[in-house]
């Protein structure tokens, strides 16, 4: 059995002051923690509403997109990109995250079995970027940071992901409609080509 004793305590006036200014400090410290400590709570809820908030505004974007696009198209081409491997780049990590890529390729795979509807994702070592549309010729060097570039074959100017978006689409094309590969008929500025033609090529 537990027992519990009760103590009468008689302090002196200098003994009650002390013990006052101590009760005090106690007291003021204990209320600023158990009100820290709320206010952080506070905080946290507040920023995951926001967060949730986000990503259900981000999902139904996605949902709404990826819909549209199934409806209104018999077949749809992507990249078959890494995203795993992309985050790790610091300065891209955060806009990939946003755009959810992972989530709009699984929607628009889903749904395009539902409607009866095709995806085809092109090799991630397609160089889409750095194709000419136009002509065919393969640039030696595409970084990043160009979003338009010129031909050296055929002077065509293009936009970097116009450019990329019509390579996919006829690759992918090729590949729906007869199985054929998607590496590309490579030239040298000089117009002799350097493999076969594997896919079809259209005028901007």
């Amino acid at each position: 059995m537990k027992r519990a004793f009760k103590y009468r305590f008689h302090p002196t006036d200098a003994q009650a002051a002390e013990l006052s200014r101590t009760f005090g400090c106690v007291r003021k410290v204990y209320n600023l923690a158990k009100g820290d400590g709320a206010n952080r709570a506070k905080a946290r809820r507040k920023v995951a509403r926001i967060h949730a908030r986000i990503a259900d505004r981000r999902r139904d974007h996605l949902h709404k997109l990826t819909t549209r696009l199934v409806r209104e198209n018999q077949t749809l081409v992507i990249e078959d990109l890494t995203v795993r491997n992309m985050v790790k780049n610091r300065s891209l990590a955060r806009a990939i995250s946003d755009a959810a890529w992972s989530d709009f390729r699984s929607m628009l795979e889903y749904k395009a079995a539902w409607h009866g509807r095709e995806v085809t994702a092109v090799d991630r070592f397609f160089p889409s970027s750095k194709l000419c549309s136009h002509c065919g010729t393969l640039a030696q060097k595409m970084p990043l940071h160009v979003r338009t570039w010129t031909c050296d074959n055929c002077g065509t100017t293009h936009d970097r992901d116009t450019n990329a978006a019509n390579n996919l689409l006829a690759a992918g094309l090729a590949v729906t409609a007869c199985g054929a590969g998607v590496r590309p008929q490579r030239r040298t500025p000089g117009g002799q080509s350097a493999t076969k033609q594997e896919i079809p090529r259209r005028d901007p």
